[in-house]
């Protein structure tokens, strides 16, 4: 975290209202002691009520809430065998563990608010991996999946395996530039909706800039591929696009896919090469075996 100012100032806040409460009371408890009747017990009690304070602070509140409860139990049993029954002496069976109470509240108050300040910085300059619109993956989370699924491949070749596909926007600039940047953020809403309908729930889709689309199977049949493939790419075609005219605009989708092979397990860390691969098959249409 950059910036730590914030969770600074609670601590250092939090410190500073402890100490001035701890040093009013001492002044009262000092000058109640040597200018009145007030007994070595209260005096006792009343540096006991300080401690409280700083065993607040200081305690994780589970271990706060366990001494306030035995202390409860001690002084109750004490109070009615061998104190002398006055408000005083009473009042500090409160007091004490009142103290331990509110400190520790306090305290966990500002932490728990330090956690989310701390949260909140390093999430500051991070990009969501998942777009909340089209629920499309970006980059860095195809990066995480495809490391996760060639460990998984290579791991259990026998029984496990994966294939990957590209879906290319061709004539990028001409299509946006028909489309304007309103229209365009649909027509990708709905290109993620169309291919949501055609995959399955355990399938992962992404979108990698440049008008591509790359989705992720895990145990699909090869012999399955082709026909997905031409099946998505078909329906993408078929959407109606509607330009910044009103006239309805031709789109034309590439598409090519890979197979994981485990003897190319390395080159699936360098995700640059699988789209590069990727791409040089959506040229020709092609399903491939390797990078």
């Amino acid at each position: 975290m950059k910036n730590k100012a914030p969770t600074h100032r609670l601590a250092w806040g939090y410190a500073v209202l402890i100490s001035l409460a701890i040093v009013q009371q001492l002044l009262v408890y000092l000058h109640l002691y040597m200018n009145q009747s007030y007994t070595s017990l209260n005096a006792a009690l009343s540096i006991a009520s300080l401690g409280a304070l700083a065993l607040g602070l200081l305690l994780p509140v589970g271990v706060s809430v366990v001494l306030v409860f035995v202390y409860l139990v001690i002084y109750f049993v004490w109070l009615v065998t061998f104190a002398d029954p006055n408000v005083l002496v009473f009042s500090w069976w409160l007091l004490i563990p009142a103290n331990v109470i509110v400190a520790a509240f306090i305290k966990r108050r500002l932490v728990r608010s330090a956690r989310v300040i701390e949260r909140l910085e390093q999430m500051k300059n991070q990009n969501p991996e998942i777009d909340l619109d089209t629920t499309l993956g970006n980059k860095d989370a195809l990066h995480d999946t495809l490391i996760k699924q060639s460990n998984l491949a290579r791991r259990y070749s026998d029984c496990y395996g994966f294939s990957i596909a590209m879906f290319k926007i061709e004539f990028l600039p001409l299509v946006q530039e028909s489309l304007g940047s309103v229209r365009y953020a649909q027509f990708l809403l709905e290109i993620s909706q169309t291919i949501q309908k055609q995959i399955r729930y355990e399938d992962h889709k992404f979108f990698v800039d440049r008008g591509r689309f790359v989705i992720l199977c895990p145990m699909v049949n090869v012999e399955y591929l082709p026909m997905l493939t031409r099946r998505i790419k078909q329906s993408v075609m078929d959407l109606e696009v509607l330009d910044k005219r009103g006239n309805e605009l031709q789109t034309v989708i590439k598409s090519g896919a890979l197979v994981f092979h485990k003897e190319q397990f390395s080159k699936y860390e360098n995700l640059d090469a699988v789209l590069a691969a990727l791409e040089r098959n959506t040229e020709t249409d092609l399903i491939g075996e390797y990078i």
